[in-house]
C-alpha cells in the first residue's frame, strides 16, 4: 500500500493522539516510534511518526523531523501534517517554527498554516489567541508549565519569534465566512508574502471549514483536531481507502501499570483519585533517586499483587517540581524521572505486566524507547486524542496507552482499564 498523508509529531502522547484523530474517519492509520531503521513496506494510508522533539534544541528537532519527512516520502506520502500540542507548548525559542520553515524548505513550500485548536478539549483560537476554556492560555496551568512555561496567548506574537518569514492571522470573521472566503484570504496573503498563517478556530466546524479551504495544501501544520476532517475530506475523494481493522481484547486483563511523570493540573487531579479509588502507590522521590538511586521502587514493585491496580508517578504541586528542579537541575530532574520511570516500565514487563498507561509526553517518549517500541496499532478512543494502542506479536499481544497531561477527565485512568477489559 503507497501512503498518502506522512504526519509527523513532536511528541510520542500527541502522535496517539493525532492517530486516534484521524482513525475516527475510518481510515488506515500507521502509528511508528521513532523514524523507522528500515525502508518502507507495507506501510498505511496514512502514517504517523512520533518523534521526541518538542523541548529539544532546535537544531536537533529540524534534524530528526528532516529524517521523518525523508522516510515519509520513501512511503510515498503526497501530503504532509506536522502535528504539535493544542497548547502550542513552544516559547519565543521553540521548535516549532524552526521544525516547519526547515520542512517548508525541504518541500518547497512557501506557506502554510498554524491552527492547533481543539474545541473538544476546550482549546480555541479567536483573534489569534490560544484560549483553555474560558482562560487565555497565558492565564491557565500551562503558564506554569515546567519545560515549556506559556506567559503569552498570541500565537502571532509566538511565532513570529520563530520565524524567519512573515506572519499573519485569517481571523474568525473570515473563516465563520466559509471554506472559499478563507481561500482567498490565504492567496491574499501570499501574493503579500505571508509564510506562516495562523487560522482562528472556535468550534468543530470551523475545522471542517479549515479543512476545506486548505485540501489542496501540501503542507499543514496545526493540532490533531484539525486532522481528522482532513482524513475525511481525502476518504470521500478516494485517496485513501476505509479500514476495516476491529481491535480486541487480547487475553490482556493481567497486569496494569500506571506510569505517570506528568504535573499537569489535570494529572495530578487523575492520580488522586485513581489512588482514592484504592490503587497500589508509589511517589517517587527524584532528589532520593539521584542520591540512591531508584532500588527502592523496583524491590517495591517486584512485591506487589498484578491483580490490583498500581500506579508510579512523580506527579507533584508545580511549587515542588520548581523546588526539586532547583536542586537537581531543570534537565537533570526530568532525566531522572524519566530513565526512573522506565526502568519501572521494564521491570514491570519483565515481572509479567501487560498493559500500560503512561501519563506525560517526556514520559511517554523515554517509556517507549525503553520498552523497544517501534509499532503501535490503534485501537478504541479512552478520551478524545487519547487511544488504547496494541503492540507485540500475536501471541504475547500487549496494550498501551499514551496520555497528555492534561487530558482526559478526573476519573481517566479508571476509565481507561474499565474500557480495556470489556473490549
Amino acid at each position: 500500500m503507497v501512503t498518502f498523508l506522512g504526519c509527523i509529531a513532536d511528541d510520542f502522547t500527541g502522535a496517539t493522539d493525532l492517530a486516534s484523530m484521524l482513525a475516527r474517519s475510518g481510515v488506515n492509520v500507521s502509528l511508528r516510534i521513532g523514524v523507522p531503521r528500515t525502508e518502507p513496506k507495507n506501510t498505511a494510508d496514512i502514517e504517523v511518526i512520533a518523534l521526541k522533539t518538542r523541548s529539544i534544541p532546535a537544531s536537533d528537532a529540524v534534524k530528526e523531523s528532516l529524517s521523518a519527512l525523508k522516510w515519509l516520502k520513501q512511503a510515498g506520502a503526497k501530503k504532509f501534517f506536522l502535528k504539535y500540542c493544542s497548547t502550542f507548548d513552544s516559547t519565543s525559542k521553540g521548535n516549532i517554527g524552526p521544525v516547519s520553515e526547515a520542512l517548508m524548505g525541504q518541500l518547497g513550500i512557501n506557506q502554510t498554516i498554524y491552527c492547533p485548536a481543539f474545541p473538544e478539549n476546550g482549546r480555541s483560537i479567536f483573534m489569534g489567541n490560544l484560549f483553555v476554556g474560558q482562560k487565555l492560555l497565558s492565564e491557565s496551568s500551562m503558564k506554569d508549565h515546567p519545560l515549556t512555561p506559556m506567559k503569552d496567548s498570541n500565537l502571532v506574537r509566538l511565532l513570529s519569534a520563530q520565524v524567519t518569514n512573515s506572519v499573519g492571522l485569517a481571523d474568525h470573521m473570515i473563516v465563520n465566512n466559509g471554506a472559499d472566503i478563507l481561500k482567498e484570504k490565504l492567496i491574499a496573503l501570499k501574493k503579500d508574502g505571508v509564510a506562516h498563517v495562523v487560522v482562528d478556530a472556535v468550534a468543530e466546524k470551523d475545522l471542517e471549514i479549515i479543512a476545506n479551504a486548505c485540501e489542496d495544501m501540501d503542507f499543514i501544520t496545526g493540532g490533531s483536531a484539525l486532522a481528522m476532517p482532513l482524513a475525511e475530506l481525502y476518504k470521500l475523494s478516494g485517496k485513501i481507502s476505509e479500514n476495516n481493522n476491529i481491535y480486541r481484547n487480547h487475553e490482556l486483563t493481567f497486569g496494569s501499570v500506571v506510569l505517570s511523570g506528568s504535573c499537569s493540573e489535570m494529572t495530578i487531579l487523575q492520580v488522586k483519585d485513581f489512588i482514592e479509588r484504592g490503587a497500589v502507590a508509589f511517589q517517587l522521590d527524584p532528589i532520593d533517586m539521584a542520591e540512591n538511586g531508584i532500588k527502592k521502587v523496583l524491590d517495591w514493585l517486584t512485591e506487589q499483587d498484578f491483580t490490583k491496580n498500581i500506579i508510579i508517578y512523580a506527579t507533584a504541586d508545580p511549587n515542588i517540581v520548581r523546588t526539586v528542579q532547583d536542586r537537581l537541575g531543570v534537565e537533570n530532574a526530568g532525566r531522572i524521572v524519566e530513565q526512573g520511570l522506565s526502568e519501572c516500565a521494564v521491570k514491570a514487563k519483565e515481572i509479567g505486566a501487560k498493559n500500560f498507561i503512561i501519563a506525560g509526553g517526556e514520559t511517554s517518549g523515554a517509556i517507549t524507547k525503553a520498552l523497544n517500541i517501534s509499532q503501535l496499532d490503534i485501537g478504541i478512543e479512552i478520551a478524545p486524542g487519547v487511544p488504547w494502542t496494541f503492540f507485540g506479536t500475536k501471541n504475547n499481544q500487549m496494550a498501551l496507552s499514551l496520555k497528555s497531561g492534561n487530558f482526559g477527565k478526573v476519573d481517566f485512568f479508571t476509565e481507561a482499564l474499565s474500557k480495556l477489559e470489556n473490549l
